[in-house]
């Protein structure tokens, strides 16, 4: 079991991606910003992995990740960025955090093996 972050604006998808890690064995945690992803880093610390959305209001995920990574004892955060912008630059800003990048609409299997790929066999949060 994986501690993941879920960040997301929009509640449909945050919810959806919860329930589909969840059964996947995953602990979950949402946030619906990044202030609130970044709140809730520092009050737990580390999730074993990041799932975040892109396009966000205020900082964007691509802002995001790196703003997560200055926090100690998370510089090597995992990230997956789940998005609906296709566009190479984009994709390759994504790939440039060294994440994994997913569009949107994804597969929930392709997340599921992504998280996996991406974190620890047994954790806890």
């Amino acid at each position: 079991m994986s501690r993941v972050l879920v960040v997301d604006d929009d509640p449909n998808l945050r919810e959806l991606v919860s329930i589909r890690l969840q059964k996947a064995g995953h602990k979950v945690v949402v946030a619906d910003s990044a202030a609130e992803a970044l709140a809730v880093v520092h009050q737990r610390g580390a999730p074993d992995v990041a799932v975040l959305d892109v396009t966000m209001p205020g900082m964007t995920g691509l802002e995001l990740l790196p703003a997560m990574r200055a926090i100690d004892g998370c510089s090597e955060l995992p990230a997956i960025f789940l998005s609906g912008r296709v566009e190479h630059h984009d994709v390759e800003a994504g790939r440039a955090l060294n994440a994994t990048y997913l569009t949107k609409p994804f597969s929930a299997i392709a997340l599921c093996k992504a998280v996996e790929r991406l974190t620890p066999v047994e954790a806890g949060w």
